[in-house]
């Protein structure tokens, strides 16, 4: 590979980074918050079991990439599962006692699995949009696409996934500090499967709406501006959980 041709592959693989580091924010919330039910020995394990498993989808996926285009069901599947817990999370019972339910490891695994997949499909689109007009090189083909370009999306969602796992543990430490938190965090949960639901209702199998507005800057300020918002709030409204030492002096 000359230096031309090795400077294009290595700027697309920068931008792909950038983009899931970008992308990642949401989707970590949503996977710490799946995680912060196990017991805290467990959910780092959780969470790379998880994710392993979801980039092994991926790594199919890149295979399958042009069955994925009429995957909108996934992505239907997966917005409806995070509106579900979120509109369970505030439809739960208040008996004045905050009732702590302690998750099944195995299903914790497949619920952070299955949230990723769901989140995967439009960051993988997105890769192959990106590096399907490099050029070929001489290193041959794996699963239908050159070699060279597969190796860069298979590093683009490493990447990503190494983001989403470092951010999700940094944002379970934050639930557990302030576990007033978590009513924002599930209303950003559900904010999420608003965002899939907007995606689900503008793929080129439905087009209910245009998928330039959900691509466009309109829906994506309206989008960041909700969840920061969100975040903000939720903030300034919780406290951090008081120590046993302050609990006893107070």
């Amino acid at each position: 590979m000359d230096l031309s041709l090795f400077l294009q592959y290595g700027s697309i693989l920068l931008v792909l980074i950038v983009l899931e580091g970008l992308l990642s924010a949401d989707n970590a919330l949503v996977l710490a918050v799946l995680a912060k039910g196990l017991p805290e020995q467990q959910q780092k394990k959780a969470l790379d079991i998880g994710l392993a498993l979801a980039f092994v989808f991926r790594i199919g996926a890149i295979f399958l990439i042009s069955f994925l285009f009429n995957v909108w069901e996934v992505q239907a599947l997966g917005a409806a599962y995070l509106l579900f817990i979120a509109i369970k999370h505030f439809l739960k019972k208040d008996d004045g006692e905050v009732e702590v339910k302690q998750k099944s490891f195995k299903g914790a695994v497949l619920q952070i699995a299955f949230a990723d997949i769901a989140f995967a499909i439009d960051s993988i689109l997105a890769a192959v949009a990106l590096v399907i007009a490099l050029p070929a090189t001489s290193f041959g083909h794996i699963g239908g696409m050159d070699t060279a370009q597969f190796i860069i999306i298979v590093l683009g969602a490493l990447a990503g996934l190494i983001v989403i796992r470092f951010a999700s543990q940094l944002f379970i430490k934050l639930l557990t500090e302030r576990p007033s938190l978590e009513s924002a965090a599930m209303l950003i949960v559900g904010w999420v499967g608003v965002k899939l639901v907007m995606h689900t209702l503008a793929h080129e199998a439905l087009q209910i709406i245009p998928h330039s507005f959900v691509e466009g800057p309109i829906w994506n300020t309206i989008f960041w501006v909700v969840m920061i918002g969100i975040a903000v709030g939720g903030w300034f409204a919780s406290g951090k959980k008081k120590t046993t030492e302050e609990s006893s002096q107070s």
